[in-house]
This record gives structure tokens, C-alpha cells and sequence, in this order.
């Protein structure tokens, strides 16, 4: 709009200078110029100016007005499309504003539901660590005691008895009193050459925790050392005495420790209790090797069995094949007497046919058409044994 009004009065001024050029030289140009008529073409020339200037002014106020309502029309304009495009932002800025709280807001809300868990995971857990201290400090107390410590040892031995064993009793028996008048904790009927096998358990554990207790000095460890060895022997001379019986049992036995850690001890640290045992025929087991054990026993009886199974098998198919073979025998009779039925009956048949023709030719009166042949000789059937 500027550029509009500076070129209207350019316009102007260029227009004005003309208007004043062209009477300059008019007056120049008729008549020597007087005083006169210098005033009235000055007043003229005034006039002129006045009512350019007015029309100017009319004008530019017209340019200033217009102005104005464009400015105002585009300001107007300005504003809407400013207030639309702030309100667009707002909008799309509230929009992501609200799609991360909101993200925000369900992490929160995962986050404070997984602590909760959590936290009822570790209440649960401490509940457990509760109880299970108090069932060590139950546990403890039950192997104080040495009768129920032998409870304990013979429970866990049932156990793994039943998990591999089952309710099999032709393969173990509890509490199996013997001819001396002892009574195995068990006894396993396993095949020959093992044979029956007594079990019993033996949890050889005072004089082992002191044995093995830091806090002791080396002078008492040693003694509970010796101690320790002493009660093992104890124990190997025991179930040697009791549960190795000539034409009863078999010429071993087993000694069954329960606690793994003591099975551990005397086999890496004690070889002369292992060649103690192994010399009197006493194999110590622990928990695992005894169901290492028993699973062996378990399958070479299952072999056993099943060869036995296998010879009836093979039994059943030799009277089998025995019987087959009477079969095709007799069927080769049968068929030879089918055979010679079959034979009989075409003859019959030509016999049969050639009567027909002859009552035909006799009910005709065709009688020099009677055929004089000789009957077919019908064989008779040979019987033959078939049992």
C-alpha cells in the first residue's frame, strides 16, 4: 500500500510541473509578460495548486482509509489463522501431552502393581523362610535324639524304596525279621548271585558335626575325627554280624547313610573306611547311590523276566509249528479226497446227461437214434485217515 501512495504523488508533482512548464511558455511565447497578468497567473497557478492539493489530499485520505481497512482485513485475517494454527498446536501439544501422561500414568501403574507383587512375593518368601526355620530348628532337634535320628534314617529308606521300587513286595520287604532273630530295616530279594539283601540305615552324625565344626581346634576335631571313624566300624561290624546269614542272605550288605554330606565326607576323606566296609562285604549308600542301586536291581529283574517270557515264547511257537504242520497234512488229504469227490461227480454228470437223452429219444419213438455206449466206471472213494 506505501508504494501505492508515493507513486500517486510522483504522479502529482510530475502533472503539476507540466501544468506549469506549459503556461510558462504560453506567456513566454504570446506577449511580453506584465505585472498583471503575472498575478493572475500566479492566483491561477495557486488555484491550480489548491485544488491539486485537495484532490491530493481527498485522495490520499481515500488510500489512507483503504489502507487502513486492508491492514485492519488483514490483520483480521492474520489473527484468525493465527488463532487457528495456535489452537491446532494447543491441540496436538495437548494431545501428546495427554498420550504421555497417560503413558506415564500406566507405567506408574505397572511399576506400583509389579512392587506390590513383589512385595507379596517377598512376604510370602519371608513367611517361608519363617516356617522353614522353624522346621530346621525341628529338624535339628529331631536328630539331637538318637532314637529319633534312626526314625528318620528308616522313613527317608522306605521312601526311596516305594518311589522306585512301588508296592512290589516280591522284590523288598520292611522290617524283615531273620532266623537270628534280628530285624532288617529291609531286605531286598534280588536276583541270583546277589540274592536277598538285608538294609540298614545308620546316621553316624554326633561325633561328625564336631568333626567338621570350625570352631572347634584341631586337637578336638581330631579326637571327634577318631571317634567318628570308630562309630562307622561300629556300625560295619553290626550289620556285618546281624544281617549276613549263610543259606539266608546273600554274602552282603547294605548300609544305608541318610545324610548325603556324610556319605561325601568318608568317601573323599576317609579310604579306610571304605576298604573296612568293602573287606566285610558292607556297601555303604547314600540317598542317590541307593536309588542308582535299585534302579540296577529294578532292570536286571525286568531282564530276567523277560527272558523268561522270551523262552516261553519261543516254547509256544514250536507246539505252534507242530500244530501247523499236522494242519497242512491233513488239509492235503482233505484236498485229495475233495479231488476224487469232484471226479465222481463230472461222471455222474455224463451219466446223468446221456439218461436224459434217452428218455428224450424214447418219449420221440427215435429208438434207432438210442446210442449204445458204455457208461463212465465210477471210481470208488478211497477213504483215507485225516486225524
Amino acid at each position: 500500500m506505501t508504494e501505492y501512495i508515493i507513486i500517486g504523488l510522483l504522479v502529482i508533482l510530475i502533472a503539476t510541473g507540466l501544468y506549469t512548464i506549459f503556461i510558462f511558455y504560453k506567456y513566454k511565447n504570446n506577449q511580453p509578460v506584465d505585472l498583471n497578468q503575472q498575478k493572475d497567473a500566479q492566483n491561477e497557478l495557486k488555484l491550480y495548486f489548491q485544488k491539486e492539493y485537495g484532490d491530493l489530499k481527498f485522495e490520499m485520505g481515500k488510500l489512507f482509509s483503504e489502507s487502513n481497512k486492508t491492514n485492519q482485513f488483514d490483520l483480521n485475517s492474520f489473527k484468525e489463522n493465527m488463532m487457528l494454527h495456535i489452537d491446532t498446536q494447543m491441540k496436538q501439544i495437548n494431545e501428546k501431552v495427554e498420550f504421555r501422561l497417560g503413558e506415564g500414568f500406566d507405567k506408574t501403574n505397572k511399576t506400583f502393581v509389579n512392587v506390590i507383587e513383589r512385595l507379596s512375593k517377598i512376604d510370602e518368601a519371608q513367611k517361608k523362610i519363617e516356617n522353614l526355620s522353624s522346621e530346621v530348628v525341628s529338624l535339628n532337634e529331631l536328630l539331637t535324639d538318637k532314637k529319633t535320628r534312626g526314625i528318620f534314617g528308616e522313613v527317608q529308606l522306605y521312601q526311596l524304596l516305594s518311589a522306585v521300587l512301588g508296592d512290589n513286595k516280591s522284590l523288598y520287604e520292611q522290617q524283615k525279621t531273620l532266623s537270628n532273630g534280628f530285624i532288617a530295616d529291609a531286605v531286598i530279594h534280588a536276583p541270583e548271585p546277589l540274592g536277598t539283601v538285608a538294609i540298614d540305615s545308620k546316621f553316624p552324625l554326633d561325633n561328625y558335626k564336631r568333626m567338621v565344626d570350625r570352631a572347634l581346634g584341631d586337637a578336638d576335631r581330631k579326637a571327634a575325627t577318631k571317634e567318628f571313624k570308630s562309630d562307622v566300624k561300629k556300625h560295619i561290624n553290626a550289620i556285618k554280624d546281624k544281617y549276613i546269614i549263610a543259606h539266608e542272605t546273600g554274602d552282603q550288605a547294605f548300609m544305608f547313610i541318610p545324610a548325603e554330606a556324610i556319605f561325601a565326607e568318608i568317601t573323599a576323606y576317609h579310604e579306610d573306611l571304605i576298604e573296612y566296609a568293602t573287606k566285610n562285604k558292607v556297601w555303604m549308600v547314600s540317598p542317590t547311590t541307593l536309588i542308582s542301586t535299585l534302579s540296577m536291581i529294578q532292570m536286571v529283574v525286568k531282564n530276567i523276566q523277560r527272558d523268561e517270557q522270551a523262552k516261553v515264547i519261543i516254547q509256544e511257537l514250536i507246539k505252534l509249528g507242530d500244530e501247523f504242520k499236522r494242519y497242512s497234512d491233513r488239509w492235503d488229504k482233505l484236498k485229495k479226497s475233495i479231488d476224487n469227490v469232484s471226479k465222481n461227480a463230472e461222471q455222474v454228470g455224463i451219466t446223468s446227461s446221456k439218461i436224459s437223452s434217452k428218455f428224450k429219444h424214447i418219449s420221440e419213438a427215435k429208438f434207432d437214434e438210442i446210442d449204445e455206449e458204455d457208461e463212465p466206471e465210477i471210481e470208488e472213494p478211497v477213504e483215507e485217515d485225516i486225524d
